[in-house]
């Protein structure tokens, strides 16, 4: 990575960033911003209120709110509210992953998965084991893999002699994200290796006389092979709605019937990913007429010479795609990657998160990060929005963060977008449980820009909330448009004092 950024180096930016807030770091967070008082009209032709009179008017009680607001071109602090505080920063970790892949993979950086041959191949037979080796590509979906087995065929493999085998080891196999999440919530499956469909089955019903068909299978385009590593079957009850177990070789569900209505779909967490990749390339390749056995788990890579492959797309398209859909398993594999090229290997998911949090402290000058996983899933990880705007200037330039982030659209008093409003907002949203988060970058109309990071947070609430009942707790929805707002409102706010044409 380049130590230089255009004019000023990265510790002249995070120096400026220490100094223009040298009364925060001595004397503590402030309560008040640092420029409270309204002045003038912006662009949204208002005046601009404080940040306290719009903390207040969101009603937010018992969160707690903090902000940084600087010069993105030279680190000085403009605007603050407990910029000190440590908060959850929800999805907006996912920016600091994408800092931290970038950093260690480079931006051309691509997964393969490979189908590795011990023997040679002789009159359509191949005369060894037949090895499924991921690296870790978190977007291998069921159509890539029928690529890997087209690919197969046109090598000319009818049979194979051997075993067919699966390797993982390229990451750590991680069970799930977050531990303290419902069983049945899609955007917390387990991480390997091998990685597939963002590690999610299609769970289909429809009622069928007295009853109904139940249907797991492993969908994309063109494809929709019925698997068994995932089986579900109807439980005669009202509640849970879902129930999971592991029964040593397959994600066992059951659902509850008077949940399910007529019919009905959604995406269920795979907890055995590997076997999930093994299991659907055996049934694609079985239909293409290759004769395949079941799938045996290899701990250890045989040598032997590849056959075929099959890769991602480029780094930074991953990591635009990560930031616009949020996706935890593309953020997870990533940064676990980036560890990994790092050395030595992370032994969990917990592991490697540390290491991307030392990682940015060093980057930035500051001990206080401190994520628990590389998604923001996680509400253990904490970070303060001085740190979170340091990492923004200090690291966003160089590695060209800016871009990847997905527009932010202004709404009006009535949540109405608004289309003609002058200022560019690129950030990352993050949304927890009473948690909500945003950070990233304002183009102003004078042509100068700011770099934010806001956090509001009620991690009591959250925590009081039980696991079975976090999927759509009480309350969250309305509570999470009041954060929101505060943030669009604050962003008003900063683009109206902070505009040199204001």
């Amino acid at each position: 990575m380049s130590d230089t950024l255009p004019f000023l180096t990265r510790r002249m930016l995070v120096a400026g960033l220490l100094s223009a807030s040298a009364n925060v770091a001595l004397a503590g967070p402030p309560q008040r911003s640092l420029r409270p008082a309204p002045r003038g009209r912006g662009a949204t032709g208002r005046m601009a209120p404080s940040a306290e009179n719009l903390v207040d008017r969101a009603r937010l009680d018992g969160a707690k709110v903090g902000f940084v607001v600087a010069n993105a071109e030279n680190g000085e602090v403009l605007e603050v509210m407990k910029p000190l505080l440590p908060q959850p920063p929800a999805s907006t970790a996912k920016a600091l992953t994408a800092l931290y892949a970038l950093d260690a993979l480079g931006p051309e950086h691509r997964f393969p998965t490979r189908l590795i041959a011990t023997g040679p191949i002789e009159a359509g037979a191949l005369k060894g084991d037949l090895i499924l080796a991921g690296a870790g590509d978190p977007t291998l979906d069921t159509t890539r893999l029928a690529e890997l087995v087209a690919a197969l065929k046109a090598a000319g493999v009818v049979t194979v002699d051997g075993s067919f085998l699966a390797w993982d080891g390229a990451l750590p196999n991680v069970t799930h994200i977050d531990p303290e999440q419902p069983v049945q919530v899609g955007y917390n499956p387990a991480v390997s290796g091998l990685n597939l469909n963002f590690n999610r089955v299609h769970f289909e019903w429809r009622r069928a006389g007295a009853g109904w068909t139940t249907a797991m299978d492993a969908r994309a385009k063109g494809y929709r092979p019925d698997v068994q590593v995932a089986r579900m079957s109807i439980a005669k009850r009202r509640y849970p709605i879902y129930t999971y177990e592991d029964d040593g070789q397959a994600d066992i569900w059951t659902v509850a019937s008077g949940a399910l209505g007529q019919s009905g779909s959604r995406w269920l967490p795979v907890r055995k990913p590997t076997a999930y990749t093994a299991e659907v390339f055996q049934i694609i390749a079985n239909s293409e007429g290759i004769r395949l056995g079941a799938a045996k788990p290899v701990s250890t890579l045989p040598e032997g010479t590849e056959i075929a492959r099959v890769e991602s797309n480029d780094l930074r398209s991953l990591l635009r795609d990560m930031l616009k859909y949020s996706t935890n398993v593309t953020a997870e594999a990533i940064g676990m990657s980036a560890t990994v090229a790092r050395g030595p290997d992370p032994t969990s998911l917990v592991d490697s998160a540390g290491r991307m949090s030392r990682w940015l402290g060093s980057e930035i000058g500051s001990p206080r990060p401190a994520l628990v996983d590389h998604s923001g899933l996680g509400g253990g990880s904490r970070i303060t929005a001085r740190d979170m705007v340091r990492a923004l200037v200090t690291l966003g330039p160089p590695h060209g963060l800016e871009p990847l982030l997905k527009p932010i659209r202004m709404k009006d008093s009535k949540g109405r977008p608004m289309e003609s409003y002058p200022a560019t907002i690129m950030a990352k949203t993050g949304t927890l449980n009473f948690v909500s988060a945003l950070a990233g970058y304002i183009a102003l109309p004078g042509g100068g820009r700011l770099a934010f990071a806001t956090f509001v947070a009620d991690p009591a609430r959250r925590d009081a909330i039980p696991v079975a009942e976090r999927e759509r707790p009480q309350g969250v929805k309305p509570w999470t448009a009041r954060a929101r707002t505060l943030q669009l409102r604050l962003i008003d706010r900063w683009v109206t004092l902070y505009d040199a044409a204001s």
